[in-house]
């Protein structure tokens, strides 16, 4: 018995050996997006009140007091004239949030309140009713309610503490949805899907996989981002269409070679399709410290001198030795880095050694510096 279980234990291991590996792919969903399905970016000015006299300085904010004013004015309060407001518990903030596609009036979305004047904190405060505006200037939803800032923040003699950022903060469904953004997704019976990345190849591979799927003629790439896609005439066939259609495997193609060199920060970043030509590369490092020993000069006693301080600077120059690394032609992106980290560069040395390589020719990759 004890045979026979070894006997299938290694005929399963030779059959997850001698099996062919199953091919990378995608969803269609995962590569690109649905024409006209977009969010739409809102905007509002507003007030939040209720601070605990963490609100703007009114005298440096006079739009804060403008503010206030004109929204008393419109609950029938009118101010006598000469009248000097001192607000430490209102600031002036700005609203943002992003309008879903398909939403509809009734609907809640997240909003993101961010003072605009000099706020210490809007911990703890109540943004008043705010129109919501898009691009083109009319009210999509109304903004109300409690703003929750994900900070701390304490001052006492002169000391001040604070965790995270107060200026900012969220108010889960924090705004309603008052007017639907008109869509013509299915116009003409067609749709178009559009790559996240412009690709030839990928295109071609999505046409065939949806004409494999749905029938020729259904899918025709109209360059290599959009493909225009036949769809049914009525919404709900049109809904099950693109549900089945985003679900569809694409083996995309293999993405161009790329390095990514952040000179700020030192950051590289390599994606797999980067290769080496046959090259010598050599690194040496050159080091230099500078120290400094701090010592008391002590008069003898009675002869008038003056205790001074001296400093003696000790500056010390160390040169490693150079290394020198061959690299053959075709090394894949671990065979880089395996001979990067060999010679002991550093990110910052990443930047001027593979801007070198490019400039002999030997990277094989497109070089873009942030």
């Amino acid at each position: 018995m004890r045979r026979l279980f070894h006997l299938l234990t290694l005929a399963a291991v030779c059959v997850a050996i001698l099996a062919p590996q199953a091919v990378l792919a995608e969803r269609l969903k995962d590569l690109s997006t649905i024409g006209g399905v977009r969010e739409n970016q809102l905007s509002g000015y507003g007030i939040v009140v209720g601070l605990d006299g963490s609100g703007d300085q009114t005298t440096q904010t006079p739009f804060t007091v403008q503010s206030i004013v004109s929204m008393l004015q419109s609950k029938g309060v009118n101010m006598p004239a000469g009248t000097s407001l001192q607000l430490k518990n209102v600031a002036a903030v700005m609203v943002t949030a992003s309008l879903p596609a398909f939403a509809q009036p009734g609907q809640t979305i997240d909003i993101t309140v961010s003072s605009i004047g000099n706020a210490k904190s809007l911990r703890g405060g109540t943004l008043v009713m705010t129109p919501l505006q898009g691009a083109d200037g009319q009210v999509y939803a109304m903004a109300q309610g409690n703003v929750l800032v994900g900070g701390v923040g304490a001052a006492a003699g002169g000391s001040q503490v604070q965790v995270n950022h107060l200026s900012v903060g969220k108010i889960s469904s924090g705004a309603t949805v008052e007017k639907a953004v008109a869509n013509n997704l299915g116009e003409n019976n067609q749709i178009r899907v559009e790559l996240k990345a412009t690709d030839f190849s990928t295109a071609a591979r999505v046409v065939e996989a949806i004409n494999n799927h749905f029938g020729p003629g259904i899918a025709t790439a109209l360059d290599g981002r959009v493909i225009r896609v036949r769809s049914p005439s009525s919404s709900d066939q049109r809904v099950a269409f693109l549900g089945v259609l985003e679900s569809l495997d694409v083996d995309p193609a293999r993405q161009a070679a790329k390095v990514i060199m952040n000179a700020r920060t030192g950051s590289v970043v390599m994606n797999q399709s980067v290769t080496l030509e046959s090259c010598a590369i050599s690194h040496g490092n050159l080091s230099i410290t500078i120290t400094a020993d701090n010592q008391v000069s002590q008069p003898a006693p009675l002869s008038g001198g003056k205790t001074v301080a001296v400093q003696n600077a000790n500056v010390e120059v160390k040169k490693d030795p150079g290394k020198v690394l061959m690299v053959k032609g075709g090394a894949s992106l671990a065979e880089v880095v395996k001979a990067m980290n060999a010679i002991g560069a550093s990110p910052q040395d990443l930047l001027s050694i593979l801007q070198a390589l490019k400039a002999a020719g030997s990277l094989r990759a497109e070089l873009e510096i942030i």
